[in-house]
């Protein structure tokens, strides 16, 4: 079994950084793909970026150029670097892991993509 905890969430202005991390822990060899997701109230959850084994990354373009994905493997980790933040980007954000995967890697990712799941950290950006 995977755990995935995120954390780094937080309130912030217009603008502003904040860099949230995802602890992976358990049976995490030959993960196929990590990636965060983020949802608003009253909206899907939306794939925002991943990093795949062959270590590329998928960028929804909501967030390319402002977003970063990254990953420790060493220490399990997976981190999301967010920029220039704006009230639109206010959400619970979610990272995933998927153990096993397709042959079609999409842009943005899709939770179909992904089999195993944090319980959610919370941005709030205020203008």
């Amino acid at each position: 079994q995977v755990q995935l905890v995120e954390s780094g969430g937080g309130s912030v202005q217009a603008g502003g950084s904040l860099r949230l991390s995802c602890k992976v822990s358990g049976y995490t060899n030959n993960m196929k793909s990590m990636a965060w997701f983020r949802q608003a109230p009253g909206k899907q959850r939306e794939g925002l970026a991943a990093v795949d084994s062959d270590d590329s990354t998928r960028y929804a373009n909501s967030v390319k150029g402002r977003f970063t994905i990254s990953m420790d493997s060493a220490n399990n980790n997976l981190y999301l670097q967010m920029k220039s933040l704006k009230p639109e980007d206010t959400a619970m954000y979610y990272c995933a892991a998927a153990s096993t995967h397709g042959s079609s890697y999409y842009i943005p990712p899709r939770v179909t993509e992904y089999n195993y799941w944090g319980q959610g950290t919370q941005v709030t950006v205020s203008s």
